[in-house]
C-alpha cells in the first residue's frame, strides 16, 4: 500500500468515528438545549467531573494528533484540527476548569450562536460520515480494479 493509500485510509477511518460522534452529540446537544444548563450544573457540582472528562478528552485527541498529522485535503485537514481542538479542551478541562465552565456559560447565554455552531459541527460530522463511509467506487480518484484470470505467458 502506498504513502497515498495509507494517509487516505488513516483519514477515512477517523472520520468514520468523527463523523457520526459529531453528528449525535451535536444533534443532541440541540435538542437538550434547555436541559443544557441543568448539564453544565451538575457537571460543576464536583471538580472530579472537570478531571475525569479531561483526561478522557485529552487522550481522545492525542490519539487523533498522533496518529493523524494529514494536512491535504478537505476531510484530512478536518481530522487533524478535530484533534487539536480536542486536545485544547482536555487541557483546558484539566487545568483550567473555571475558564472552561465560563466560556460554556457564555456560550449557552449566546444562544443563537450556541446554536450556530452546534449546526457547524452537524453539517462537518455529515461531511465526515459521507466521506468515511462513501464506497471506494464512488470515490474521485479511485480505481477499481477487476482481477482478471489471464492466460500465463510461459
Amino acid at each position: 500500500m502506498n504513502t497515498t493509500r495509507q494517509t487516505d485510509y488513516r483519514t477515512r477511518m477517523f472520520a468514520r468515528v468523527l463523523g457520526p460522534f459529531l453528528v449525535v452529540t451535536d444533534a443532541a446537544a440541540l435538542l437538550r438545549t434547555p436541559d443544557m444548563r441543568t448539564v453544565l450544573s451538575d457537571f460543576t457540582s464536583s471538580s472530579l467531573w472537570a478531571w475525569v472528562a479531561g483526561a478522557f478528552v485529552l487522550l481522545a485527541g492525542l490519539i487523533v494528533v498522533a496518529l493523524h498529522q494529514i494536512w491535504n485535503g478537505m476531510a484530512a485537514i478536518i481530522v487533524s484540527a478535530l484533534g487539536w481542538l480536542v486536545v485544547a479542551r482536555g487541557v483546558i478541562l484539566l487545568a483550567f476548569p473555571g475558564t472552561f465552565i465560563s466560556i460554556a456559560t457564555h456560550m449557552m447565554d449566546a444562544g443563537a450562536w450556541w446554536k450556530a455552531i452546534c449546526v457547524v459541527f452537524i453539517l462537518l460530522g455529515l461531511y465526515l460520515a459521507y466521506v468515511g463511509w462513501m464506497p471506494d467506487a464512488g470515490r474521485p480518484g479511485s480505481h477499481a480494479t477487476t482481477v482478471r484470470n489471464l492466460p500465463r505467458a510461459a
